[in-house]
């Protein structure tokens, strides 16, 4: 492959609901380009794009893949992303380094979830679009459904520039909107090289799909506006011009169709990329963040450029080590070069630079501006690190991925497991980023947090493939706290006598309700000397080593005040161990008469799903025990926040998403804590008091 210049690499996002066949478009593509020799399938084993174990076991893509295609003089990078919702940070990372979007769609499924995520991403980074309805030669599949299914969703700026021919069931060609030519692949008149009339039954639905292309064509440019008004018809220059700024605009979202396992209508959808897409170069320039300057600077999108990279995806190998994926934004990045990291302070060794293509790495000497490739053994480059000449500081904008919100505590399956465990779950948080450990002192618990049960499941696999590591999950432990609701007295005497200095220690110590403060608040009013002011410390930290474990359930006691009243000491058994033990046993005997209650954590829970959901999100909160605290409008989704037990959102994840079909979106964090409804907290200091025998 030779080097390509920003000019002539245009970086495209592969989107779509899984099982659309993404995989299979871009296998077709590898196929007809002869860069493979075979048609790869991901369930058979041998698919060059979907090589991991997982993704063959499962039959779906699970890992971002890089699929760069050679066409017609200009280099195609495609990023095949995931389209099973779990693996969101893989596909929000592909998102983010292409200029482009494909978003492929199912003839007969046409939109589904994983289609309007695809068409809100592709949106929100305002990502010209361009639709591929594939599937056409399965039974009951139909391209006018699929199509109008597409417009119907996504507005009249998708419009077709190619149309099957049908014939008893058959695709056996398809005609180009914009030429007015048909191209036959099978039957008398078939011939891929040679253009045929449009067929007489086509004439009008043809003509339909050329008026709406010249319309949005009009809208995009005054000159072709007027022409259009005065009924002039557009030459297929004209309409060639319109139509690439319309793609560019988002004014157009061309739609194209075939089949990608029998290989129909990838040829001209590459034709349609190279086209119409722009070129990484074509985009002129970005801002990034200048730390020496602590400013934003503008760069240009070519190679005379300062040299900027980002680092997009980490894969830790146990035997090359860290590969670093990463997009050149500007400038030249050459192999046997140093750069820095400005985000870690690092100066680094490019010591390789590689080509990737899906499971195959080639060595090559210099990446250019708008190339995607990757780096092996960098030291101390993380996802989401820029990577920039050692004379700058300059920043990109951080990728922003998903926040993991479904947690799993997570413990060694045996001993040999438990020594590796943490080193491998924390090399599996350094390559996805929407996955987070946790360390949970107060539980002593280690909970991991994915983005649901398919993500979790591949990290255990990958787990026990990959670090030879085997883990049990269980859901993690509600941090219940236990508090009183009534001011008492508590006495402690402790009195040990062993034959020479004796223990002895005698206090009383009022335990007071403290709603103001979390902590354990100690105060004390003793008169006379009745207790020594050098034994107070002694009794303080007595009453806080009791206030770890309350009496209800084992949970840390808050809100309240411990003041020690009075007491009496002895000249020669008195020590500071004694007033220690005499605070413990003051604490027994006042939170048995404080009328203990348990508390439970309250989160505050955004979600955001269509305005069809609504009512389905509201009922299901009144049945966790939730209270709608406010709603709102935010781009296009309502958003809506409810305070809830935290308890009752442990496997929220993946409910929220059965009651969307995938569109609905949440985060949480903690608001306060709350006392639990007496039902409850029985079954939960029976759970203790079960757990604890």
């Amino acid at each position: 492959m030779r080097d390509y210049l920003a000019h002539e690499v245009r970086n495209v996002s592969v989107l779509g609901h899984s099982g659309a066949g993404k995989t299979a478009v871009l296998e077709a593509m590898l196929y007809f380009t002869k860069a493979t020799d075979r048609f790869g399938k991901t369930k058979e084993g041998s698919s060059l794009i979907d090589y991991d174990s997982e993704e063959i076991r499962r039959g779906i893509s699970v890992y971002t893949s890089l699929v760069p295609i050679e066409w017609k003089e200009n280099k195609i990078n495609f990023i095949d992303t995931p389209g099973y919702l779990d693996f969101v940070g893989e596909s929000e990372a592909g998102v983010a380094v292409g200029d482009n979007a494909l978003i492929v769609v199912g003839a007969k499924d046409g939109v589904q979830s994983g289609t309007q995520k695809a068409w809100e991403e592709a949106q929100s980074r305002k990502l010209p679009t361009i639709f591929f309805i594939n599937k056409l030669d399965e039974e009951n599949a139909s391209f006018d459904s699929a199509y109008q299914n597409l417009r119907d969703v996504f507005g009249k700026a998708v419009i077709p520039f190619e149309v099957p021919i049908v014939e008893n069931n058959e695709i056996i060609g398809s005609v180009n909107i914009l030429r007015d030519k048909a191209w036959y692949y099978k039957g008398p008149l078939a011939d891929p090289e040679k253009a045929q009339p449009v067929p007489e039954n086509m004439v009008d639905v043809v003509n339909g799909y050329k008026d709406q292309i010249a319309e949005a064509v009009a809208m995009g440019d005054d000159e072709l506006m007027e022409k259009y008004f005065s009924g002039e018809p557009f030459s297929e220059a004209e309409l060639t011009r319109g139509v690439r700024i319309g793609v560019r605009s988002g004014e157009i979202r061309p739609v194209f169709s075939g089949s990608a396992v029998q290989s129909i209508g990838i040829e001209r959808l590459m034709d349609l990329i190279v086209k119409y897409f722009p070129a990484y170069g074509e985009m002129g320039s970005f801002e990034a963040m200048d730390l020496a300057k602590h400013e934003p600077v503008i760069l240009e999108t070519n190679e005379k450029e300062t040299m900027t990279a980002q680092v997009f995806k980490t894969i830790i190998d146990p035997f090359v080590g860290r590969i670093s994926y990463l997009k050149v934004c500007s400038g030249v990045m050459s192999a046997d070069s140093q750069v820095y990291n400005p985000k870690q302070d690092r100066t680094e060794k490019i010591s390789q630079l590689f080509i990737i293509k899906g499971k195959h790495q080639t060595a090559v000497g210099k990446l250019f501006t708008g190339d995607i490739g990757a780096v092996v053994k960098l030291q101390s480059t993380l996802t989401n690190d820029t990577l920039c000449d050692k004379d700058s500081r300059i920043v990109l904008a951080d990728i922003p991925f998903s926040e993991p919100m479904l947690g799993q505590a997570v413990y060694p399956k045996s001993k040999n497991d438990e020594d590796k465990m943490s080193n491998a779950l924390q090399r599996m948080c350094e390559e996805d980023p929407t996955l987070k450990l946790i360390n949970n002192k107060e539980t002593r618990e280690t909970v991991l947090y994915g983005v649901g049960d398919q993500h979790i499941d591949v990290v255990l696999a990958k787990l026990k493939s990959k670090y030879k590591v085997e883990v049990i999950l269980r859901d993690p432990k509600v941090q219940y706290r236990e508090t009183i609701r009534k001011k008492v007295i508590g006495e402690g005497r402790h009195k040990k006598q062993t034959g020479g200095h004796g223990q002895f220690g005698h206090v009383f110590v009022e335990f007071a309700p403290n709603p103001d403060e979390v902590e354990m608040v100690f105060d004390e009013k003793v008169f006379g000397g009745a207790v020594p002011r050098q034994y107070f410390p002694a009794v303080e930290t007595g009453l806080h080593e009791c206030c770890e474990k309350g009496i209800l359930a084992g949970c840390r006691v808050v809100n309240m005040k411990a003041t020690l009243l009075d007491g009496k000491y002895h000249d020669v058994d008195s020590s500071e161990m004694a007033f220690k033990m005499a605070a413990h046993l003051a604490y027994k005997d006042g939170m048995t008469k404080a009328e203990p209650i348990l508390l439970e954590p309250i989160v505050i829970a955004s979600v955001k799903v269509p305005d069809e959901y609504t009512g389905t999100i509201m009922g299901d909160f009144n049945k966790r025990r939730g209270m709608i605290i406010g709603m709102d409008l935010q781009d296009g989704y309502q958003l809506i926040k409810a305070s809830v037990p935290q308890a009752e959102m442990m496997k929220y994840p993946i409910e929220l998403r059965a009651m969307t079909q995938g569109r609905g979106t949440y985060t949480q964090e903690f608001d306060r804590y709350d006392v639990v409804p007496q039902n409850i907290a029985e079954r939960v200091i029976a759970s203790v008091k079960n757990d604890s025998e």
